[in-house]
């Protein structure tokens, strides 16, 4: 955890200014948009079955009581 966090704490603006830079030449101005938008509805669902998951938790304490 720690070794990330230095590498992440190294990574300055311009440093995401280029990585960002980097993204759009690879996928190209057309292809960026579906990219988030796919990675939107990932994130959409993994809060989805998170929220779900505690639920279900929720629901198993209830029924021990």
């Amino acid at each position: 955890m720690n070794a990330l966090y230095i590498f992440l704490g190294m990574v300055g603006p311009w440093q995401w200014i280029i990585i960002g830079l980097a993204i759009l030449l690879l996928f190209g101005g057309k292809k960026l948009p579906e990219l988030m938008k796919g990675l939107g509805g990932g994130i959409k669902e993994f809060k989805k079955a998170t929220k779900d998951d505690e639920d279900v938790d929720d629901t198993k304490i209830e029924d021990k009581k």
